[in-house]
């Protein structure tokens, strides 16, 4: 071979990785297009240094007190998510054992909430799939009952709180119901049994109570609804039941509160959703819905597909997703088993009270929860501190890389503003410390000037 002749192969990017620093390669020299396909490939390190260095940009998901989704997992489970990346969790022919460990999983969830008959469910993306099949189950069951009476089914409705998330709106519009929303109000932000009663009558498809709310992190008094629904039953010959939102809640309350009646125990509780990404500690996207009997599960609501060469029964609004996070959460329950859990929980709870009692010493903040339902609390300002708000409180927390939320609260309680803060799995009670502290210099920063403290004296330096 002459000096001139190719070498057989030759990449000039491969060489350009090989050869140049990683920021004088020609892929970083230049912009990338952002909105349509690059000209030519370019070497996978360079690739994976430019999106991995955008990310940055992002800030770091262990500092975000604002989202409820898990954000540390141990490596092993990392490392089985990534074996099981390219499973397709509804080809449950061609992954049988996969299928195995999400059947496990759905009967560990049923009995983990007393189910009369475990096994009835499925698992889903997150709550928000969990939630629009536990409602669909709700409205075919409601209209089975109605047509066998001979009464129309034009009319269903749902009564649920104006503090659950956006996808019960969701699910009320795309299958056209009725929400009979019960509003909150300022020092209530949860729903009443009353409430319930009162809004009511014989195309009532269901009840939604929310074990741990979004805004708060409260429970909702789900036993004496559950109790004003059974004497309102026995009175009118009505059957509705009730749905539980558990998604923050369900892998919480079995360990912190497992005395407290919200699940199965309950007659008229029908179905559960909980998210698993949430407090049942998987990366996202995971959740579960289960029932409490076959009998709940309308028939006509799963799908029987044949499928590459298999008969599979499928309830699910999705026909393609990886099975890695079902593996993860099988991977914690064998992991952790109830003594981990609850071992968790504890130590999660704890941060989060000693976070809440904290943050109420410091002076201008006033507590709406404090942490002791699940490990989130929310707080407020003070009435009388009007010359900066909770929004300020949040910007400025920023700037020490923390990302705590400020909102109002839902519709007719929107004239009060909180902060909240999640405490999830991976969070020590010694950055809560330094969360707490970075708080303080945050009051100081925005309290006015007569009341802060002298600054000490600038040091002199001889020359």
């Amino acid at each position: 071979m002459t000096d001139k002749q190719p070498t057989q192969g030759f990449n000039a990017d491969d060489a350009d990785a090989v050869l140049a620093p990683a920021y004088a390669r020609r892929g970083m020299k230049q912009a990338i297009p952002k909105n349509r396909l690059p000209e030519h490939e370019m070497a996978p390190d360079t690739v994976y240094q430019l999106i991995h260095d955008e990310l940055m940009l992002d800030g770091n998901s262990r500092l975000n007190m604002a989202t409820f989704v898990t954000t540390w997992m141990e490596p092993q489970a990392e490392r089985l998510m990534a074996e099981a990346f390219d499973k397709n969790l509804i080809d449950k022919d061609e992954y049988p054992q996969t299928a195995e460990i999400e059947a496990r999983c759905i009967n560990i969830v049923s009995n983990l909430f007393n189910a009369p008959e475990p096994g009835v469910g499925a698992s889903a993306i997150g709550s928000s799939e969990a939630v629009m099949l536990a409602g669909m189950a709700l409205k075919w069951r409601w209209r089975a009952r109605r047509q066998a009476e001979g009464k129309p089914t034009d009319k269903p409705n749902l009564i649920l709180g104006s503090n659950v998330q956006v996808v019960w709106e969701k699910f009320c519009r795309y299958w056209e119901i009725e929400p009979r929303y019960i509003p909150m109000q300022k020092g209530r932000y949860v729903i009443s049994a009353d409430e319930v009663i009162a809004r009511t009558d014989e195309n009532t498809i269901g009840v939604v109570a929310i074990l741990g709310t979004t805004f708060t992190g409260e429970f909702e008094p789900i036993e004496a609804i559950h109790d004003a629904l059974v004497e309102q039953n026995a009175s009118t010959g009505w059957q509705i039941p009730m749905h539980i939102d558990a998604a923050s809640g369900g892998f919480v309350a079995p360990f912190l509160h497992p005395d407290l009646k919200w699940d199965f125990r309950l007659p008229l509780v029908k179905s559960i959703n909980v998210s698993g990404h949430k407090y049942g500690l998987v990366y996202p996207g995971i959740g579960w819905v289960v029932w409490r009997g076959q009998e709940d599960l309308p028939d006509d609501l799963v799908f029987h597909v044949n499928y590459l060469g298999g008969d599979m029964p499928t309830f699910t609004l999705n026909f393609s997703r990886p099975g890695n996070q079902v593996v993860a959460q099988y991977y914690n329950f064998l992991r952790l088993g109830e003594a981990g859990y609850r071992q968790i929980m504890e130590a999660l709870r704890d941060t989060a009270m000693m976070l809440s009692s904290g943050i109420a010493e410091i002076g201008p903040f006033e507590l709406v929860s404090d942490g002791s339902a699940i490990p989130v609390f929310a707080f407020k300002l003070r009435d009388e501190i009007n010359h900066y708000s909770v929004f300020d409180v949040s910007d400025k927390l920023r700037e020490f890389g923390w990302q705590v939320p400020a909102y109002t609260m839902p519709e007719d309680a929107q004239d009060v503003a909180v902060l909240r803060i999640v405490v999830r799995e991976g969070f020590s009670e010694d950055m809560g410390q330094m969360l707490l502290d970075d708080i303080k210099k945050a009051v100081t920063h925005f309290a006015p000037q007569t009341d802060r403290a002298p600054k000490p004296p600038t040091p002199q330096f001889a020359h």
